[in-house]
């Protein structure tokens, strides 16, 4: 009898398994995958929960906020999902992708490795918008977009792009870009951000406003190229004991010579306009040269229009790249942790807080309490925190200190935009809105204060970029404001 009903039982098991095998293959009810998502579910990525969480379909390169989109570079494909719902919109095999625009009027540049040509998506449609077949490089910013063409290796055109134009603004020559065939956003010769923490992407504030000056390396020279006009302004080549780069609206020529044991620097700031020197200083290291010699290999530390150097007696400091200006001198023992052309944020000298200040003033903003691995990043919309021990993600007003989001968190911060940030880890991602559940505060006010540090945000005459509230709106370098031409404070 009990191998009759165990056979019984085992013959009912396979006959409801045949039925409901049945069902979901005709389309009439189909379980499993409801039954899978149950067995596959993720655990919350952070206390207080996200917004929304959602598992992409590869590990992500970057993530953008782009308007109400999230866009998602993978390694071989780009996918967009919903800013309010984390649904997907849509997704493009691509190799590379790259956001343009401001809040208002994003797009995404895709493309192929080692193929010409890009388009151009709208980020909530997925909708082709402009399509390029010859550019070899695109560089993507806030209120412009740039690409090239090239002929052969030493004949190539540089064009300039409103993020959703149909016509280019400008067109400049230039003798090459490099070689080959270089994607998104190749390397110029500007500033490079410090790294302090491997739990905040570097991308994580998004594009930035194109700066009024760019120097694209070719041949081992640098061309200047004024981003409002489209004009070559230099074609200079570095001595030996040379690099250039161009801040803030100036050709910046760092020695660095070694001597006795040591390298002593030196900097040299001319307006590429004119030649002239503008400012010089001596005796500060921008941290261009690696601990094996003088040998210089990378641009100086630095944000937007101002730099990084350490002074003769190891104290870090802020400069004005436009006019030369201390902007800020830390005390000893204190480390940058993040800055801009706004703010500075450090470690104080005890290791137990994180400290704001405003450039060009003695003005401390805001003081919290952070351990001696923390590390930040500016973005105009929020500072972001990165601490461990707790581990844990705060975002707050850059100017008040004002908490937006504190997360219990071992992900990283991927974007921030104008009322939230994206957090994740591994494939998940997830959504957080500022001032939403536990965390109180109010969403951080739109930027509107990018402006060259110290001058109530008025730009120097040929020396600052955009405010990233224009959005363009005022040209490159603000020319069609009612403020163009205001002048600086030496």
């Amino acid at each position: 009898m009990c191998g009759v009903a165990k056979g019984s039982v085992r013959g009912g098991l396979l006959l409801g398994l045949a039925v409901v095998v049945a069902l979901a293959a005709t389309g009439v009810w189909n379980p499993f995958p409801g039954l899978w998502d149950w067995v596959d579910r993720s655990q919350p990525i952070s206390d207080p929960d996200v917004v929304w969480q959602q598992r992409v379909g590869g590990t992500p390169r970057s993530v953008t906020i782009a308007g109400d989109a999230v866009v998602v570079e993978q390694r071989t494909r780009v996918e967009a999902r919903s800013l309010a719902t984390g649904a997907k919109l849509w997704e493009r095999k691509a190799d590379w992708s790259a956001v343009a625009g401001g809040d208002r009027d994003p797009v995404v540049a895709v493309g192929k490795l080692l193929v010409k040509g890009y388009e151009l998506l709208d980020p909530t449609t997925g909708v082709t918008r402009r399509r390029d077949d010859d550019a070899v490089a695109v560089w993507t910013y806030r209120n412009l977009l740039l690409d090239a063409h090239c002929t052969d290796a030493t004949d190539c055109t540089l064009s300039a792009w409103d993020p959703r134009g149909t016509a280019p603004l400008w067109t400049a020559f230039l003798p090459g870009v490099h070689s080959g065939l270089l994607a998104d956003n190749p390397g110029l010769r500007g500033t490079r951000r410090i790294t302090t923490t491997t739990r905040i992407d570097d991308g994580v504030a998004g594009p930035e406003p194109v700066p009024p000056l760019l120097g694209f390396p070719v041949d081992g020279r640098v061309h200047v190229v004024d981003t409002a006009t489209g004009r070559v302004l230099q074609n200079v080549e570095p001595g030996q004991d040379e690099r250039l780069s161009v801040v803030g609206g100036r050709m910046l020529r760092i020695t660095a010579r070694s001597q006795d044991g040591t390298c002593y620097f030196a900097i040299s700031a001319r307006d590429p306009a004119t030649g002239q020197e503008a400012w010089q200083r001596a005796g500060v290291n921008l941290r261009t040269a690696d601990s094996a010699g003088c040998v210089q290999r990378e641009d100086p530390q630095g944000a937007r229009n101002v730099l990084i150097g350490v002074g003769p007696d190891g104290r870090e400091a802020v400069i004005d790249g436009y006019d030369g200006r201390l902007l800020w001198v830390g005390e000893p023992g204190t480390r940058l942790i993040a800055v801009d052309d706004r703010y500075a944020l450090f470690r104080a000298a005890d290791k137990r807080s994180v400290v704001a200040r405003e450039l060009g003033t003695d003005r401390v903003l805001w003081t919290r309490p952070a351990s001696g691995k923390s590390g930040a990043a500016l973005t105009p919309y929020a500072a972001v925190v990165a601490d461990e021990k707790p581990t844990r993600l705060v975002a707050v007003n850059p100017r008040t200190g004002r908490e937006l989001a504190a997360l219990r968190t071992s992900s990283n911060a991927l974007a921030v935009g104008p009322q939230g940030m994206i957090i994740g880890e591994g494939r998940e991602i997830g959504y957080v809105r500022f001032g939403g559940g536990a965390t109180g505060g109010t969403p951080a006010p739109r930027p509107g204060d990018g402006g060259t540090p110290g001058d109530g945000g008025n730009p120097g005459p040929g020396g600052t970029g955009p405010n990233p509230g224009d959005d363009g709106t005022c040209g490159p370098k603000r020319e069609q404001c009612p403020d163009a031409g205001s002048g600086k404070d030496g």
